[in-house]
């Protein structure tokens, strides 16, 4: 009888820069053991580089929670692409609906979803004030946009937000 074994889980190392979905890139400080509820479990203590907070992700939570490697350098241009695609769909919804919509999509982690979040508001604000929330989110979504895409890059922030608002000019 054979045995099946799934997809290898992702394996991060101390020193290791990752994304956490609606938090941005932080580093893998340590990966510590700890005993919760008389079992032992693997941490791994991640850093959000942006604001200092530290995150314990249970190792064997990795893919359930989102933790996942910053986007190759190589994707960069998909993403310009995601965010200069303009919407065709006049937007009708509420705007907590909306808000809500964007909200899910950022918590899924997916840098192209955070694009999408960031180019229909951007756009939205061209055409109508944006409540607080939904300023509050647009400037979510850019934070976490700038953070990954400069790491992946290697360039500072200033220069990626250039570069970013370069797309929509």
């Amino acid at each position: 009888m054979a045995v099946v074994h799934g997809p290898e889980k992702k394996q991060f190392n101390k020193g290791d820069l990752a994304v956490y979905p609606a938090h941005g890139v932080g580093c893998i400080e340590s990966i510590e053991s700890k005993e919760i509820n008389g079992e032992n479990m693997n941490f791994y203590m991640m850093k959000i580089i942006e604001n200092g907070m530290v995150i314990m992700i249970p190792t064997s939570k990795v893919e359930s929670v989102g933790l996942r490697d910053i986007i190759p350098e190589n994707e960069i241009p998909q993403v310009y692409k995601v965010m200069q695609k303009k919407n065709e769909t006049p937007d009708n919804q509420t705007w907590n609906r909306r808000y809500r919509e964007y909200m899910d999509k950022i918590k899924t982690g997916s840098i192209y979803d955070v694009a999408e979040v960031f180019r229909d508001l951007f756009h939205l604000k061209l055409e109508k004030d944006l409540s607080f929330g939904e300023r509050k989110l647009l400037d979510t979504a850019q934070s976490l946009l700038v953070q990954e895409l400069s790491t992946a890059k290697s360039v500072n922030e200033q220069e990626m937000i250039t570069e970013i608002e370069n797309l929509f000019s």
